[in-house]
């Protein structure tokens, strides 16, 4: 027999309310679990809270399992999905807090919008995009289970997947009230053979659904087609014993789509398989970004509009001046009975989001930013422009304006007047970095604190998390202290590179350590942060200007100049095929016996470039035999010689 919770009134939820923390801004929209609200944090973040039906919070098997499910989910980390914040499990009216995604519903723009199918060149894009999130997802053992065109957004730069993991709680609901409330979980059309059998799902169910989606994306109707067609007894049967329609699909799509729709499980290729074989091609040439211009126009506007949704007062029964919030991909799934919107959060700090893809003089990264001794800015093309249009509205749709402090160094321990008062114990204090892991195992990320004092509300914290592709430097709110317990730390990203590559992974606690270390702790991660002491400069011989010569026969300099970290001490300036780039990297550690020098990925300096620039990875500096060494994490080199020597 099913458990119930208790059954009492909670206080009522709307618009106003504020939920651990997040004010209720206006409703999105409506689905079988529950409504769902555009939010934003007392920090300023923009987010999306699922309210969960009464009807499921009251049966206690699917409290427990949601609980599970949310703290699995909270695990993904990747630059494909959008990241579950927050969540309150155990709230009269439990809810859980997503990132707020600006972006259309795949299902929207291919025939909703009159956009239509997507062109043959997006769909490698797509294609890579859907298998990398679900590869996310699944190395997190979860499986989606509710994949389909909804819970797919467009965004500028590249596909996010939303609603993961959380549908496996309505598995301990009874058929009694999934009939009562309407909840269907899985879409008929995009379901795989085995779960129209009632069988055990694996990660090759989602697999299956995203073959079915890439053929919609290209052609506007499912492989097997839909209700429409028959019965929705006639479309199971056609899904587990008929061959799919894959005309008009081009390859490699085409292939892979066929492979993805195989009847048997173990017949289909892993979402990694499928990502990796579907990876864009590094061709060295310029190439427009991924969607349509009319497309990314109307996804800017898109964004921009959420900036017009004003915070209520508290228990207002109305938002302020709330136009229809960006109407995107949240409200347009919250449509559909089982259709829940996730949704990304602005610039928020730690987990990677994607940026428009382009490429440049240099396939493996741009030129140089912002440092000194920029040229004269040359006259803007047309292409230049819509890829910053394109930019500036992810950065505007993330509702947060990305500042310009950048991390320096605090090895003083403080810092400020000696006589202010402080909540944060002096073991805390000063510059701490250390390498990130996940269940032991390092993700090739790493972090870097400055806390200094301050008390309870105010910023204590900069911090900057390095990753393959991207650097993330944000600020922390000290939420509570305790010399035994540590500090909690409320952040939000000030900085990204590239611009909109970063959200937020929940609540972040630094606690004592062994040796004189601290252990962080953040959405699943873990790193030993050992402190930095004495001064941190770059040795003498990696200073000065060094060139490259690129594959087009083109020329690419890199000046070192001596910073602190988290200053943009190296300058990269890309010369050849007609095209001119510039971008500027911020040095995250200056190295030392044991550990390299490392850089930020390029920032690009767009008003200084001319031509569709490359952001390249993160790297290390080294200085081997007169020449320079730049190393990226796959392992690629790069290596530079003085620009002063012959030839």
């Amino acid at each position: 027999m099913t458990g119930r919770s208790a059954e009492g009134e909670g206080p009522p939820v709307g618009t106003g309310t504020v939920l651990g923390g997040y004010r209720l801004l206006s409703k999105l929209g409506a689905g079988g679990m529950g409504q769902v609200y555009l939010a934003r944090s007392e920090g300023g973040r923009t987010v999306a809270v699922k309210l969960i039906k009464a009807e499921l919070a009251v049966e206690a098997e699917f409290r427990a399992r949601f609980r599970q499910e949310v703290r699995a989910a909270r695990l993904v980390d990747g630059a494909w999905t959008a990241p579950v914040l927050d969540a309150d499990t155990e709230a009269h009216t439990p809810w859980v807090a997503t990132g707020y995604i600006a972006g259309s519903s795949l299902d929207h723009v291919v025939s909703g919008s009159g956009h239509g199918p997507l062109p043959a060149d997006s769909m490698r894009t797509l294609g890579h995009g859907l298998a990398s999130a679900l590869a996310d997802i699944h190395r997190a053992e979860l499986v989606h289970r509710d994949l389909k065109p909804s819970n797919v957004l467009i965004t500028i730069d590249g596909p996010r997947v939303i609603d993961f993991g959380i549908a496996r709680a309505l598995d301990a609901v009874p058929e009694s009230t999934l009939t009562r409330t309407g909840m269907v979980l899985g879409s008929p059309a995009y379901m795989s053979p085995e779960q129209i059998r009632g069988e055990q799902l694996s990660a090759a169910s989602d697999v299956f659904s995203m073959g079915s989606i890439l053929v919609y994306a290209a052609t506007g109707r499912s492989p097997f087609g839909g209700q429409e067609s028959g019965n929705i007894h006639s479309l199971m049967y056609r899904i587990t014993q008929g061959e799919p329609d894959l005309g008009g699909l081009q390859e490699p799509v085409r292939t892979l789509a066929e492979e993805c729709l195989a009847k048997e499980a173990a017949m289909r290729p892993t979402a990694e398989e499928v990502a990796e074989r579907l990876r864009p091609e590094e061709t060295g040439v310029a190439i427009p970004p991924w969607l349509p211009a009319e497309l990314i126009a109307e996804l800017g506007r898109h964004a921009v509009r959420l900036l017009d949704t004003d915070t209520p007062p508290s228990g207002s029964g109305a938002p302020g001046r709330t136009p229809e919030p960006a109407r995107s991909a949240a409200a347009e799934a919250s449509e559909e009975a089982s259709g829940e919107p996730g949704t990304r959060i602005e610039p928020s700090s730690e987990a990677p989001t994607t940026s428009v893809r382009a490429r440049g003089p240099a396939a493996d990264d741009p030129g140089a930013g912002d440092g000194a001794s920029a040229p004269p800015r040359r006259g803007a093309r047309r292409g230049r422009l819509l890829l910053g249009l394109a930019a500036g509205a992810l950065v505007l749709g993330a509702g947060y304006a990305v500042g310009s402090e950048v991390l320096g160094t605090s090895n003083q321990g403080g810092g400020g007047s000696a006589q202010r008062e402080s909540d944060v114990p002096k073991r805390f204090l000063g510059t701490w970095t250390g390498v990130v892991e996940r269940g032991g195992e390092p993700t090739g990320q790493y972090r870097r604190f400055v806390i200094t004092p301050g008390e309870r509300g105010e910023l204590v914290a900069r911090s900057v998390s390095l990753g393959r592709d991207y650097s993330c430097d944000s600020d922390g709110k000290l939420a509570s202290s305790d010399p035994v317990d540590g500090l909690r730390l409320d952040t939000r990203v000030v900085r990204s590179v590239p611009e909109g590559k970063c959200s937020a992974i929940g609540e972040h606690t630094l606690r004592p350590g062994g040796g004189g270390t601290l252990e962080w702790e953040a959405g699943g991660r873990t790193a030993t942060l050992r402190k930095v002491t004495g001064e941190e400069r770059l040795s003498a011989e990696l200073l000065g200007e060094w060139r490259r010569t690129l594959p087009n026969g083109g020329t690419q300099t890199m000046t070192v100049q001596q910073a602190a970290p988290g200053k943009r001490g190296v300058r990269l300036v890309s010369e050849g095929g007609g095209e001119h780039c510039e971008a500027t990297m911020t040095l995250f550690s200056a190295g030392d016996a044991d550990s390299p020098v490392r850089l930020g990925p390029p920032a690009l300096d767009r008003e200084a470039s001319d031509g569709a620039c490359v952001t390249g990875a993160s790297s290390t500096l080294r200085v081997e035999n007169g020449q320079l060494i730049r190393e990226f994490p796959d392992g690629r080199t790069r290596t530079y010689v003085p620009a002063d020597s012959p030839g």
